[in-house]
């Protein structure tokens, strides 16, 4: 696992020993950044179910000025903070040992918004329509951001959230993996594959 492009391009990243966390593949990576950037001039990123913190120091290396990152595990919380060490991120980041029930709370009443949202649940663990109904409640996006929802492909996720949240790209891999892209009430029209 590496950082694939950017400023800590080519740098190693350590991985979460055991199975209680999926590390998103380098391919399936490249892939989501080539579909919402692959660049990024600033703003605010939020790495939910962060395992190893990958997709987050990724859009930190692109280019995006802040990251949280938030898991529950106290393995995955030490090495998302030896990866910051070994990127250079002490500075651009914040982690959270904690349920990303509450911390969509504490962030709520911080009143934090990113322009952009990772969501990586473990594939036997899914709440993803309550975590994104949590997000809009708590008015944590900006106009124009996106979630990017890594998950198995027989999860079935609606067209739109609430009126607020659509998406915009999805994507399947290997069969078993997809990643599903919405934007926060936005103008875009749908892009063709």
């Amino acid at each position: 696992m590496r950082v694939i492009s950017g400023e800590a391009r080519g740098r190693s990243l350590k991985a979460v020993k055991g199975n209680q966390t999926r590390p998103t593949t380098d391919k399936v990576k490249e892939s989501i950044f080539n579909m919402i950037g692959p660049y990024f001039d600033g703003g605010m990123v939020l790495d939910l179910y962060s395992g190893s913190g990958g997709l987050g120091i990724e859009a930190l290396s692109r280019g995006m000025e802040f990251a949280v990152f938030i898991d529950r595990s106290k393995q995955a919380f030490d090495v998302i903070q030896e990866n910051i060490h070994l990127c250079r991120y002490e500075s651009k980041s914040e982690i959270y040992r904690n349920d990303v029930s509450k911390a969509i709370f504490l962030l709520a009443k911080q009143e934090r918004q990113f322009n952009l949202i990772f969501m990586d649940p473990p594939y036997a663990d899914q709440q993803i329509k309550k975590d994104i109904q949590a997000l809009i409640k708590g008015n944590l996006f900006k106009y124009d951001s996106l979630i990017v929802i890594e998950h198995e492909t027989s999860i079935s996720l609606p067209d739109s959230f609430e009126g607020h949240l659509n998406l915009w790209k999805r994507k399947e891999y290997h069969g078993k993996t997809a990643v599903s892209i919405y934007v926060f009430e936005s103008g875009k029209e749908k892009l063709s594959e």
